[in-house]
């Protein structure tokens, strides 16, 4: 055989053998970085899901992926481990080259925060009376609205009813030898009422 027909077939092996290599590679790199998971540090899952690992067992990993939210999921299923710096960027929106992030007003989980006496001074308590006020004036607008649908649908209903009673009238006032007349027409000329 000749050297030249055989090359093909030698690149070609040696290609695969790159290629199966590399993916090896990374293959031990993945459960190299699952296994050096530790609780308390975030991850994100093949699926996009970021969480936090609370306990690491042999082939699952139990995950935060909420507050109070826990779930079980396979090693297999977390795509990366993240440092914290990272995991409170994307997750907290902490900038950590960002001096003034401290400086930033933390957005509160729920709206109890908005309602409690805070300071000495009262200020937080007249934002919650202010926000009292709004919500009243709200409801009030949204009753107001709510009466002035019932009249359009009350006004369109009686004219409705108005346009009924003027066809009662018109079909009333027809005069009975014009309809009989009308009637004899149609049974002569085929119409509906001769079959």
């Amino acid at each position: 055989m000749n050297i030249v027909t055989l090359l093909p077939f030698i690149v070609l092996i040696g290609a695969m053998f790159l290629m199966t290599r590399s993916a090896k590679n990374k293959q031990r790199q993945a459960q190299q970085m699952r296994n050096d998971m530790q609780p308390g540090s975030g991850v994100r899952t093949i699926g996009g899901m970021y969480a936090t690992v609370k306990e690491v067992h042999d082939d699952t990993v139990l995950l935060e992926v909420a507050p109070g939210v826990h779930a079980i999921y396979a090693k297999n299923s977390v795509g990366a481990v993240l440092s914290d710096a990272e995991y409170n960027h994307i997750v907290h929106g902490i900038d950590p080259d960002d001096e003034d992030a401290t400086d930033t007003p933390v957005v509160p989980d729920d709206a109890s925060s908005l309602t409690e006496s805070v300071d000495a001074d009262g200020d937080s308590a007249d934002k919650a009376v202010a926000l009292e006020k709004t919500d009243a004036l709200e409801k009030a607008d949204t009753v107001e609205k709510a009466d002035e649908a019932a009249e359009k649908t009350d006004a369109v209903e009686k004219a409705d009813e108005a346009d009924e009673a003027d066809v009662k009238k018109i079909d009333l006032g027809k005069d009975d030898t014009v309809a009989a007349a009308t009637s004899e027409d149609d049974k002569r000329d085929g119409g509906t009422d001769a079959k």
